[in-house]
C-alpha cells in the first residue's frame, strides 16, 4: 500500500491494493490487510480509500515508519521499472485475531511477493495463510526484492497462481525449465500441485492452465498511456469471474479487455464501468471479424 511517484505526479498504488481496488469497482466486497505511516501521505492514502467507501477497517497505521513510496521509471511505457523504498510501513504488517478471522472467513485470500521481504510482514503472513480457504498468490518479482526459497515456500501454499510471462522465466530457471511457457506452466502447475496458474502476456493475451486444459485468449490493440495496474484489474477481474462461476475461456476474455483498458489510461486504477468492458469487446469483436 503505498504511492506511485510518476513524473506527472503521485497516485496510489501497490499490486494488492490495486487488486483490492479493483474488485471494490467491479461490485466485489473486499477488505485490505497492510499498513501506513502516521504521517501526510498515510493520511492521504486512507482519505482516498474511504472516498470510496473501501473497507479500511484492517489498516494499520503505525508511527515508526513512513507510509511507502516507489518511484517509477516510466521510459519504456510497455516495461514500467520501479525502484521501492525500504523500510516503510508496510514492511510491518502485525498479526491481529481480527485479521486472522477476515482471512478465515474470506472466500478468495489474495497475496504478493514483496510483503515477504521484511521479518515482520513475512510472518504475518505466513500466519494468516494457515487460515485462507483459496490462496491466490499474485507474482510480483521486483529485483532485489527476491528470495527464492520465500518464493517456493508460497508457491507451495498456493491454490492460483498469476505471473507475468517474465516471472514465470524467473522462477522456471531456478528448476532449469527451458523458456517455452506452456512446458514451464505445466511445470509449476504439476510441482506446486495447483488448481490454476495464468500468465500474462502482455500485449500479447494471458494463458490458463487448469485441470480443464490449456485456455488463452489473444490480446488487444488500445494506445498505451502506461501499464501500471493493468496486471491487477486482470487479476481482478479473472477473478471475480472465476469465483461467480464463468468459464474460463470468458473470464480470460473480459479480463484481457479490463487490462487493455487500464494500459490505455494513466495510473493504476482507474474505474474501468462494465458498459466500457461490453462496449470495447463488441467493437473488437465486430473489428476482428
Amino acid at each position: 500500500m503505498l504511492w506511485d511517484m510518476l513524473p506527472s505526479g503521485k497516485q496510489p498504488g501497490g499490486a494488492p491494493m490495486n487488486v483490492a481496488i479493483h474488485l471494490k469497482n467491479f461490485g466485489m466486497n473486499p477488505a485490505f490487510i497492510s499498513r501506513v505511516g502516521d504521517d501526510d501521505l498515510g493520511v492521504e492514502l486512507m482519505d482516498y480509500l474511504n472516498k470510496q467507501n473501501f473497507n479500511t477497517d484492517f489498516i494499520q497505521t503505525g508511527i515508526t515508519h513512513l507510509t511507502g513510496i516507489v518511484k517509477v521509471n516510466l521510459t519504456d511505457k510497455t516495461e514500467v521499472t520501479y525502484k521501492i523504498v525500504q523500510p516503510v510501513a508496510w514492511d510491518y504488517i502485525m498479526t491481529t485475531p481480527e485479521n486472522k478471522e477476515l482471512v478465515k472467513n474470506s472466500d478468495v485470500f489474495v497475496y504478493g511477493t514483496l510483503s515477504v521481504r521484511s521479518q515482520q510482514s513475512r510472518n504475518t503472513l505466513f500466519e494468516l495463510l494457515k487460515d485462507a480457504k483459496l490462496k491466490v498468490f499474485d507474482v510480483n518479482i521486483r529485483p532485489p526484492h527476491l528470495d527464492r526459497a520465500t518464493t517456493e515456500y508460497l508457491l507451495e501454499q498456493a491454490d492460483i497462481v498469476k505471473v507475468n510471462e517474465h516471472e514465470l522465466n524467473t522462477v522456471c530457471t531456478w528448476f532449469g525449465i527451458q523458456p517455452e511457457v506452456e512446458t514451464q506452466m505445466k511445470f509449476l502447475y504439476e510441482r506446486f500441485n495447483l488448481k490454476l496458474v495464468c500468465v500474462t502476456l502482455g500485449a500479447d493475451g494471458a494463458v490458463v492452465l487448469s485441470g480443464e486444459g490449456f485456455h488463452s485468449q489473444g490480446g488487444y490493440v488500445v494506445e498505451v498511456q502506461d501499464t501500471i495496474g493493468s496486471g491487477d484489474s486482470f487479476l481482478a477481474m479473472f477473478l471475480k469471474e472465476y469465483i461467480s462461476g464463468s468459464s474460463i475461456p470468458s473470464a480470460l476474455e473480459k479480463a484481457c479487455a479490463v487490462g487493455a483498458l487500464v494500459a490505455s489510461y494513466s495510473g493504476a486504477t482507474p474505474v474501468i464501468a462494465e458498459k466500457e468492458i461490453a462496449d470495447f469487446l463488441i467493437n473488437n469483436q465486430i473489428n476482428h471479424v
